[in-house]
């Protein structure tokens, strides 16, 4: 059977745990059915300090056992030829590893995934329903943590965050009508409109923002996102990818405030050559806020924020025993504006992993990531400044 995960990022990131599949599939009347996805789980520990610290009397130190960035996927997949079209669906269940509820030993469990998809590769194809978001997606295929923790793992929700927050924005899961197009020596785009999102004012414990936790009266406005991307990716002994991604979107507030654009355009780029990777990555935004989508982007009184985020990632895969050493670094930043409180909210990470291939389908993975938080401010009562040191080890299997 083949079974293969659909994120694309398995194989960029650990060739030998993506491609682990086999020729064939289910046949079943017209359709070719495949089934696959991944299974991970990781002991962290989590040293908080300064303005991070809990209530007096309580340990400094978190420890669980979770899942990574990466959910447990079990996807269904099929795909047919009918009337000269390509049309295939994908429907996928996540289940978290993190234990919920100390009594009933439950579980979170999101559903990201119920797409399907219809086109010709002479044309491109058409996507319907929900999937990654376009923008900023590159940056979490690209990104190392991917495979393993990064930061997040302090709580107990579905996944940690990896980089999502600490160097890039969180693409996040959207329904979505998108066009993507052939794939033309290399070159290819997607444009698509997604699901609009609320605008929110409370950053939580995630990149705490003293001086925002009242919540603005935004919605996501009446249109649609809009939201698409290019690339450039070649082949040979110096391989890689170029892409621009950018988003806008309506945000509604009150009569009195009118509505307000909030938008943002990223770029990047990955070289690997003779066992050596780089990614490089950088954008800019405005109104689309710090970690998820429009989270702190605006004031509660509809005034925008300016924000940035870029990290850079090498990594270098030893020969014959294929483990891959990765080390990186990224930002956060979320400007203030006239009138704020605070004058900046910076987070900034770095993270060493290792990443070996125990067997095609098994990886082993151990990561050490350092998060430092702070927000500027001229009182004293809006500043923060705390820092989150995780170890983490476990395994991740493709199947």
């Amino acid at each position: 059977m083949k079974t293969t995960i659909k994120l694309a990022v398995a194989s960029a990131l650990l060739a030998a745990a993506s491609s682990a599949s086999a020729a064939g599939g289910i046949v079943a009347g017209d359709w070719t059915l495949d089934i696959g996805g991944n299974v991970n789980a990781y002991y962290t520990s989590t040293r908080m300090s300064g303005d991070f610290k809990p209530a007096a009397g309580l340990d400094n130190t978190t420890n669980n056992i979770t899942t990574g960035l990466l959910p447990n996927f079990l996807n269904v997949s099929g795909k047919t030829r009918q009337n000269d079209l390509d049309v295939a669906f994908t429907i996928g269940l996540q289940p978290g590893g993190a234990q919920s509820n100390a009594l009933s030993g439950g579980s979170a469990s999101e559903h990201r995934q119920a797409f399907l998809t219809f086109g010709d590769k002479s044309w491109g194809s058409i996507k319907l329903g929900k999937d990654l978001g376009i923008y900023a997606s590159d940056a979490i295929l690209s990104d190392m943590t991917l495979l393993g923790v990064g930061h997040g793992a302090a709580g107990v929700g579905t996944t940690t965050l990896g980089r999502i927050g600490a160097g890039y924005m969180y693409a996040d899961w959207k329904s979505q009508v998108a066009y993507s197009s052939p794939n033309w020596n290399g070159f290819s785009f997607t444009a698509g409109v997604t699901q609009s999102w609320n605008a929110t004012n409370d950053a939580g414990s995630i990149s705490p923002v003293p001086g925002t936790s009242a919540t603005s009266t935004a919605r996501g406005g009446s249109a649609p996102a809009f939201e698409g991307k290019a690339s450039y990716e070649w082949a040979g002994d110096v391989a890689g990818k170029v892409w621009v991604s950018g988003i806008s979107q309506n945000v509604d507030f009150a009569a009195a405030i009118g509505d307000e654009t909030a938008k943002a355009f990223d770029i990047g780029a990955n070289v690997n050559v003779a066992g050596f990777g780089l990614t490089a990555y950088y954008s800019k935004g405005d109104g689309t806020g710090q970690t998820a989508l429009l989270n702190n982007g605006f004031d509660a009184l509809g005034k925008s924020r300016d924000s940035d985020d870029w990290y850079v990632q090498g990594t270098y895969t030893l020969p014959g025993v294929g483990t891959k050493l990765g080390l990186s670094y990224g930002e956060s930043n979320l400007d203030g504006n006239s009138t704020d409180t605070f004058n900046d909210n910076e987070v900034q990470m770095w993270t060493a992993g290792v990443y070996h291939p125990l067997t095609k389908h098994l990886n082993l993975v151990a990561e050490y990531s350092d998060k430092d938080v702070e927000t500027s401010a001229a009182l004293v009562a809006n500043r923060f400044d705390g820092s989150q040191k995780t170890i983490s080890a476990g395994a991740i299997l493709f199947f």
